[in-house]
């Protein structure tokens, strides 16, 4: 509901300003009935247009409404899912159709979804600003009709959402050249993306997300758009570098198709862009050099970069950053030191991947991380995580699967920490010089090889005199490793 909630919020931000300058409109009121008493604060004379109003009745008959025929004056009444306004004639004119039950607060009338249509009397209403089609058709026998691209330029506002429709996008809709919000989020729909739609070049809202479209993305260049939402489809070839002509982009997501080659380094471009998804795609390599400094979420997970490296200064800048997630990507060298300048990250995962090297000790100044997952990959040495922060994680901690990597001791010890299950001590001293950092480096290595020697079992012939009393083998055993330890590190320093 949430997300609903949200949409409607956008819709209404984006329109006032349409209505206001020219308008005074015929708001539903909060009540959860269809149909109230009189809409009061106009003319007694003011009457809704007689073929709008039998254009209404048709479309409402035609989404199993059928009731609606009964009503006198399809604006004059606080009917919600309509909403009209006067003419200086004091004649009204629909402006605005819903149907679909968005929550139980919001009565717009259902549609019957045995044989609910869209109906051509769409066409009669020549002031019509928005229409609305929530979960209205199902079956999948329903296309979205041609004669939609007739609604004219006045339409702004176009959203059929989770419905089950068949065949594709019609060609005829980018006529609609006044569009602001194009929403068919979730309909099944199929084919290519039709190039015809790079005519909206108005549009502030585009979500084609959750259907089956398939085929390249085309070039669009939507200078005030600020949403686009493709994902969970199957379009396939290059992400256009055309993408970085719509400046104005708030929220990218082309998660989860087939596209390919590299990622355009001019999105690096988009200053305003806060969020970026272009996760479970096919996208190669090179990692890009740099992003805009704008973005709050980065998700680039679940594309197969083998053998990319990332540059040191990938992310040098981005203080708004706060999730970043590269997880299943192939990629290998070191980790950046600028991920530890990311001082507003919450949410960091580099697993699933070929990184070696060291974790960046800086990351020790991200107070608010919350989760991070660096399990399988090859990292080694020390993690640079005090205890506090480890216990604050808690499960959201993965280290795993990275045989080099050891704990602090000077942190604390980790008993009773799920999360570090499996990962060795190392006690790091302070050293200064860079003698005394490479010493550091390698000292977990030594720890570990120091630890197989140690495990070598008894011969067959007989057992130690530390075998006749129970425990003191093991801690015998362990105070020969401490030893041979303390002289490593002598050696070392």
């Amino acid at each position: 509901m949430a997300a609903i909630a949200t949409f409607l919020c956008l819709l209404i931000l984006t329109f006032v300003p349409l209505y206001s300058s020219e308008y005074t409109v015929v708001m539903p009121d909060s009540s959860s009935a269809l149909v109230d008493a009189p809409q009061t604060g106009f003319s007694d004379r003011a009457r809704t247009d007689p073929d709008e109003q039998r254009a209404v009745y048709a479309i409402m008959e035609a989404t199993g409404n059928g009731w609606a025929t009964s009503i006198p004056d399809v604006c004059r009444g606080r009917w919600h899912g309509i909403e009209c306004m006067p003419d200086t004639e004091d004649v009204y004119h629909v402006v605005s159709l819903a149907f679909g039950s968005l929550s139980a607060d919001t009565a717009f009338p259902t549609c019957d979804l045995a044989r609910a249509g869209f109906s051509p009397a769409l066409l009669a209403l020549p002031h019509l600003r928005s229409l609305f089609f929530y979960r209205c058709f199902a079956g999948g026998n329903t296309r979205l009709p041609e004669f939609l691209g007739r609604l004219g330029p006045m339409l702004r506002s176009l959203v059929v959402r989770d419905n089950e429709l068949a065949g594709g996008i019609p060609e005829e809709l980018g006529n609609l050249t006044g569009l602001r919000v194009l929403d068919l989020h979730g309909n099944g729909l199929s084919n290519s993306v039709p190039t015809s739609l790079c005519r909206l070049t108005r549009l502030r809202l585009l979500d084609l997300s959750y259907n089956q479209l398939n085929g390249p993305l085309p070039d669009f260049s939507f200078p005030e758009l600020t949403v686009m939402d493709v994902s969970h489809n199957h379009l396939q070839g290059r992400i256009p570098s055309s993408i970085s002509q719509c400046n104005s982009l708030v929220k990218i997501d082309l998660s989860r198709n087939l596209l390919a080659g590299p990622i355009p380094p001019s999105l690096g471009e988009l200053t305003d862009l806060i969020l970026l998804d272009l996760s479970h795609n096919r996208l190669s390599g090179p990692f890009p050099c740099s992003f805009p400094n704008s973005l709050t979420t980065l998700l680039l997970n679940s594309n197969p970069m083998s053998s990319a490296t990332i540059p040191e200064k990938a992310f040098k800048g981005m203080t708004e950053l706060n999730t970043l997630v590269l997880s299943n990507m192939g990629l290998r060298g070191p980790l950046p030191e600028s991920i530890g300048e990311l001082e507003k990250l919450r949410i960091l995962y580099l697993d699933g991947n070929k990184f070696n090297g060291s974790l960046p000790r800086n990351l020790m100044k991200l107070e608010k991380l919350s989760e991070l997952r660096v399990n399988d990959n090859m990292l080694a040495g020390p993690i640079p995580i005090g205890r506090e922060l480890v216990w604050k994680m808690g499960r959201k901690l993965m280290v795993h699967n990275n045989s080099g990597l050891c704990y602090d001791l000077s942190n604390g010890r980790y008993e009773g920490m799920e999360s570090m299950s499996g990962v060795k001590y190392c006690q790091v001293k302070s050293a200064e010089g860079e003698e005394g950092r490479h010493a550091t480096k390698h000292y977990a290595a030594a720890a570990a090889d120091t630890a197989r020697v140690n495990r070598t079992p008894p011969s067959a012939s007989g057992s130690s005199s530390s075998d006749s009393v129970p425990g003191l083998g093991g801690t015998l055993e362990r105070l020969v490793a401490v030893a041979e330890l303390l002289f490593l590190v002598t050696v070392f320093l």
